[in-house]
């Protein structure tokens, strides 16, 4: 007790909590105040109203359990060697495509041409791609799969990211031949990384709507994903717009549909499995173009 009167109460070392705990008193009519110690953050009470702040605070507690904050997790370090990666094979198809072996038809046997792919010749939708028309555009790719898979990974693991990303670049692309119809064409890999940002988009979601104190931020992600799109998505006449929708939606989709399934990354067994079918369903797909 102290020379006036006041009863040591609570300590903790987190002053927003010392002063929730004085709001919670003052609502009922009691006089707290807050001080500090070597301890931390120290709240006292009158001795007469000790009983009635004890059961006060243990009443409020009851009804508002505490819940620890968000953990924000350091991206691993073999997360970005996957998106890095991922990066770097299309830097180096670009340049085997240019350099090596420019007299091969990678277009004409690779692209999204939306008419032969209604026809069947559906590995097209995974060939697009990897085909890039300039150096430009395949290096903006190239950072924009390293920045975006890198982050898919670092929720989902590293395999199943990539999986996923190659789900939600096919599919836009197969979305946008059924739309769009002859003799619409198009090849690059902005349309699974689309795809990576609506993944991550109603992953985020998911996420914030499991969490009571975040439901009423749930759409933040959703309305980001659609803000990047019109920044990174729309701008230049040879930008194909729909694609990038259409591979952001289809993204969203593969997230809402795994994350109930897979509420941790699986095991390394599984990750290696999803990676190795990811690459072999690219290289499948070319061996089929070029058959």
């Amino acid at each position: 007790m102290n020379s006036d009167g006041q009863i040591l109460l609570r300590v903790t070392s987190d002053r927003r909590l010392a002063e929730e705990w004085e709001l919670v008193l003052l609502a009922q009519g009691l006089s707290p105040s807050l001080g500090q110690s070597p301890d931390g953050v120290v709240l006292r009470v009158p001795q007469a109203e000790v009983n009635r702040a004890l059961a006060s605070l243990s009443a409020y507690e009851r009804e508002n359990p505490h819940k620890p904050a968000e953990r924000v997790e350091p991206m691993a370090c073999g997360s970005m060697l996957t998106g890095v990666a991922a990066g770097l094979m299309l830097l180096l198809f670009f340049f085997i495509m240019v350099q090596w072996l420019p007299a091969l038809s990678w277009f004409a046997r690779g692209s999204a041409d939306a008419e032969r792919i209604l026809q069947g010749e559906l590995w097209r939708t995974v060939t697009a791609l990897t085909l890039h028309g300039d150096v430009a555009h395949a290096l903006s790719n190239a950072i924009a799969a390293a920045v975006f898979l890198s982050a898919v990974s670092s929720i989902m693991g590293a395999g199943l990211a990539g999986v996923l990303v190659l789900l939600a670049g096919a599919g836009g692309n197969l979305a946008n031949a059924f739309l769009r119809g002859s003799p619409h064409v198009a090849v690059g890999a902005s349309t699974a990384v689309f795809g990576a940002v609506g993944l991550l988009a109603s992953l985020a979601v998911t996420r914030r709507r499991r969490g009571a104190l975040s439901r009423r931020r749930a759409w933040l992600p959703g309305a980001a994903a659609l803000a990047l799109l019109g920044m990174l998505g729309s701008g230049g006449g040879r930008v194909d717009i729909w694609a990038h929708l259409l591979g952001l939606l289809v993204g969203a989709v593969l997230g809402i549909l795994v994350a109930p399934v897979t509420p941790r990354p699986p095991g390394l067994p599984v990750q290696w499995a999803c990676g190795i079918a990811a690459v072999a369903v690219i290289i499948y797909s070319w061996t089929v173009a070029f058959r």
